[in-house]
């Protein structure tokens, strides 16, 4: 006996079926566009160079363009050509839509922190916490969506703020403005505490010589009272500290007080609290958050 035939329809069925298949186990999105076939150079053929090609393609043939010029610096970054997706993003990002801008802004200090560029790196963080203060970030929600190697989460106000605020205090660290990123990182533990950020706050205050404050807060890590103090990731840094912090009742480091001169982070904190008071009778996009960071005003003063 002859086996039935199949009909046309079912092995389209049957195509299609393996066609999704593939796509999904590989991440790849549906179609046969420019940008499909990139992010197909990208994750399956493994082939970055033919991958940059093709999302050139896709951002000149307007196909997925948000995702083509995120996705394109990344590779190049990848690829150690920060500097180039610098260019890149800065040029045809207004092509990009509204929505697209903040993952831009978050490639964009990745690369400004992979190229070295502190500078621009600590100005960008300012300008995402000026937006997030204003309503902009969030829409007025206590929460939003965001995204990390594929999977979504809730992030909440106070989650993103101290983040930004961690990553702001890392910034001032690789600049050795050391009083200045005592002051952010206070903020950021105040709104959002972990053991991360408070190793670094007691690296702070050990480069100014204050070790018996840092002594104080690192002996809240090793006793577990801070959120992530069992971090396995965090051992070699609480040892690191322990062995710094060993002979600080002998160590003599010399800190000068500013004498009352302003900088321009003395500026930026001020400016930060003018902005709260501006803001204040509009209610309904001013965010919680930053009504607990006013009250830090005396601290941040460098």
């Amino acid at each position: 006996m002859k086996p039935p035939k199949r009909d046309n329809n079912e092995e389209e069925e049957t195509v299609n079926s393996v066609s999704v298949a593939y796509h999904v186990l590989h991440k790849l999105p549906s179609g046969d566009s420019p940008y499909v076939r990139a992010k197909h150079l990208q994750l399956v053929e493994k082939d970055p160079d033919g991958a940059i090609v093709m999302f050139w393609k896709a951002i000149n043939a307007g196909d997925r363009v948000d995702s083509a010029l995120k996705d394109m610096a990344v590779v190049m970054k990848q690829q150690d050509r920060a500097e180039e997706a610098i260019e890149l993003i800065r040029s045809f990002r207004d092509r990009c839509s509204k929505q697209a801008q903040e993952s831009l802004d978050n490639v964009l200090i990745d690369l400004y922190k992979k190229c070295g560029k502190i500078e621009e790196q600590i100005e960008l963080l300012k300008q995402k916490l000026r937006m997030i203060y204003q309503g902009e970030t969030f829409n007025g929600k206590p929460t939003k969506t965001a995204r990390s190697h594929g999977r979504k989460f809730q992030v909440t106000i106070k989650q993103e703020t101290s983040r930004i605020l961690g990553n702001l205090g890392w910034a001032y660290l690789q600049l050795k403005n050391f009083s200045a990123a005592e002051a952010v990182y206070r903020k950021a533990q105040e709104i959002d505490p972990d053991a991360n950020k408070a190793c670094n706050l007691c690296l702070c205050l050990v480069k100014q010589g204050r070790y018996e404050e840092a002594n104080a807060i690192l002996k809240d890590v090793l006793e577990g009272r801070i959120l992530g103090s069992n971090d396995p990731k965090l051992l070699n840094r609480t040892k690191e500290l322990v062995q710094e912090l060993e002979p600080w009742r002998l160590a003599q480091v010399q800190h000068g007080p500013t004498h009352g001169l302003v900088t321009l982070e003395d500026a930026f904190i001020e400016g930060l609290d003018q902005l709260i008071n501006q803001w204040t009778p509009l209610r309904s996009r001013r965010l919680p958050v930053f009504e607990e960071i006013s009250t830090y005003r005396d601290q941040l003063a460098c």
